[in-house]
Order: structure tokens, then C-alpha cells, then sequence
């Protein structure tokens, strides 16, 4: 479980990034932000910071902060209350993302697989963003993604999400428990 330590050091270094990519985040959104640590104990490998704008019943729209080198972890949106599950546009406004999805693998993976969890980082077809590239993700598709080596912002926009329903390739990993403080 993340301690305070670690939430105040990862919300500053997240707002520093905001500042270095000119995107603007008021108190309120401050007050909101969050931290997903899937409950690994390896938040700065395996995690990722956001805060949420908005997110009703017909749309979504967040940024997510990945420190270098950091990874939001293989899962799906499974359909939920007789919806599809949630659709997902990915837009880097800062640094560069790999996104892993199904398809043709790539020969050698540009992100670099975590320490002891490799096995569940299954997808290999790597899309590359850089700032103002963007991806869209289709409902019930498994992906991953991780920053390059000077981190990365994404804006995710998106059907409305129900982050405790998604599905995690990594069995230790309960949706319902990963975000905290």
C-alpha cells in the first residue's frame, strides 16, 4: 500500500510535469489527484498518476502522468452493465508512450518489461507516441503502455470509466484495490 511519503513525492513530481508540458491543473484538480499502485509495492515501475476532469455516464477525460520509465499494467475494459466497455483515446502531450496492444509483435520492445512480471505483459504490438500523436483503444482490448525515459503525459478521453471492472492480465492485481490516498 502506498504511505504518504510516496503520494506527496509522486504528486510533485506529476505537477512538475504538468508545469514542463504548460498544462494548466487548478486547486481543485490538485485536491483530486490520484495514484494507481495496483498494490504491487513497486508504484515507481508499475503505476501511474492522474487526475480525473470529468467522468458521467456518456464520457471521461483524464490526464495520466507516467514518471521514465513507469507502466500502467496489461488490462482490458470488459463490458459492464450492458454497455461494451469503455472506448479509450490516447493523446501524449508530453515525452513519448509505448502502447502495447494485439497485432503483429515487434522484433525488440522499445519499453522494457518489469522486473518479475514480465509474463504478464503479453501484448507486443507497439504503437509509439509522441506529443500531439494519438491512439484510439477499442472496447475489450487488451493494451499496456509505459513512458520513455523523460516520462510522459497522456490525455485520456474516453466512454465513462469504470476503472473497478477492469480485467488485469497480472492475477495479483485486484482493479477494485489500485488506487489509494
Amino acid at each position: 500500500m502506498l504511505n504518504k511519503k510516496d503520494y506527496d513525492r509522486l504528486k510533485a513530481a506529476s505537477m512538475a510535469y504538468f508545469e514542463k508540458a504548460g498544462i494548466v491543473i487548478n486547486e481543485q484538480e490538485k485536491a483530486a489527484f490520484q495514484v494507481a499502485e495496483y498494490n504491487l509495492g513497486c508504484v515507481d515501475e508499475i503505476g501511474l498518476e492522474l487526475i480525473e476532469y470529468v467522468n458521467t455516464d456518456r464520457c471521461c477525460a483524464k490526464e495520466l502522468v507516467l514518471l521514465p520509465g513507469q507502466t500502467c499494467p496489461e488490462h482490458r475494459h470488459p463490458p459492464v452493465c450492458g454497455e461494451i466497455g469503455k472506448e479509450e483515446t490516447f493523446r501524449c502531450r508530453y515525452g513519448t508512450v509505448y502502447l502495447y496492444v494485439p497485432g503483429e509483435p515487434v522484433e525488440h520492445l522499445q519499453a522494457t518489461l518489469p522486473k518479475n512480471r514480465a509474463q504478464y505483459f503479453t501484448c507486443r504490438h507497439e504503437i509509439v507516441l509522441h506529443p500531439g500523436e494519438q491512439y484510439t483503444i477499442y472496447p475489450n482490448t487488451l493494451h499496456w503502455f509505459q513512458a520513455g525515459p523523460e516520462g510522459a503525459i497522456v490525455s485520456e478521453f474516453s466512454t465513462k470509466s469504470r476503472d473497478e471492472y477492469d480485467i488485469y492480465t497480472d492475477p495479483d492485481i485486484d482493479a477494485a484495490q489500485d488506487r489509494t490516498l
